[in-house]
């Protein structure tokens, strides 16, 4: 059986990475005033923290429509037998619903549609996994055992400036954001049952930095091989002195760089830090 894997553009794998294991993107777009962008595609994630800087409002954002997703699989079903289609967590999105529904509608292709429960690169952990078992040839339930079992080791947490994005996005709480304005502080969030809690409150960022290595470490000491990603939103400095620095102590950690692109980045805002990680083995 030819297994095809599909992600959706969160994930914020580059281009050339998804041409080397031959994983499909379907867009999410962002809406910045009139105008509407397929985020990797139309506007970069440089592109967009300039834009939204110009901006009279927040941008929004939506899911691509089942009508793309099936056009997507109709296209792959002509070469493929069945599909892995990765996608952000369902808590904050309905773009997994959106390929369960397009895969029932498509009958020459066997869709499995898996939902991350998180986004960015960590979900992009999943889509090349999967990418290269089913280059290796194994079976789709297989790859989604492998998924399932990564799952129960992937972590991440992350910290934004300034709360105002998500809530104003519906993902946090005014509560929450109120809190967390009043008292200056940077909060570390993470997913919880596929929705954005807050994990600690931390007051400086770099503090917040910190908390987050010392939670790596602890996961990852011991036997074990693991991968991590710095993602960063328009900080790629700040991130690369922030993996040299972490590296060094952790030899059995293999780090890349990721970022936070237009549609997470609407909702996190410019100056967001995480880090996601699994065991490999």
């Amino acid at each position: 059986m030819k297994t095809a894997v599909v992600i959706d553009s969160t994930a914020y794998i580059p281009k050339e990475v998804r041409e080397k294991y031959h994983i499909h993107m379907i867009p999410l777009n962002v809406i910045i005033g009139n105008e509407a962008y397929r985020e990797e595609i139309d506007l970069t994630a440089d592109d967009f923290y300039e834009e939204i800087k110009k901006a009279d409002k927040l941008p929004t954002t939506s899911q691509p429509s089942i009508g793309q997703f099936a056009e997507l699989f109709e296209e792959l079903s002509k070469e493929y037998d069945a599909v892995i289609s990765v996608h952000l967590s369902s808590g904050i999105s309905g773009t997994y619903m959106g390929a369960i529904s397009a895969g029932e509608m498509v009958e020459e292709l066997e869709v499995y549609a898996f939902d991350s429960e998180i986004s960015c690169m960590v979900q992009g952990f999943y889509a090349i996994e999967a990418a290269q078992m089913a280059l290796d040839g194994k079976e789709p339930a297989e790859i989604i055992t492998r998924l399932d079992e990564m799952k129960k080791t992937i972590q991440a947490y992350f910290m934004v400036d300034d709360l105002s994005n998500l809530q104003r996005g519906g993902r946090l709480s005014s509560a929450q954001a109120l809190i967390g304005s009043l008292l200056q502080v940077k909060p570390l969030l993470q997913f919880e049952n596929k929705v954005i809690v807050p994990f600690e409150k931390i007051r400086t960022r770099k503090k917040a930095m910190k908390r987050i290595v010392e939670l790596l470490t602890k996961a990852t000491v011991g036997d074990g091989q693991y991968k991590a990603v710095i993602i960063h939103a328009k900080r790629e400095e700040e991130a690369r002195q922030w993996r040299d620095e972490i590296q060094a102590g952790l030899s059995n950690v293999e780090f890349d760089i990721g970022y936070f692109g237009p549609v997470i980045g609407t909702h996190l805002g410019e100056g967001a830090m995480g880090l996601g990680w699994y065991k490999v083995k």
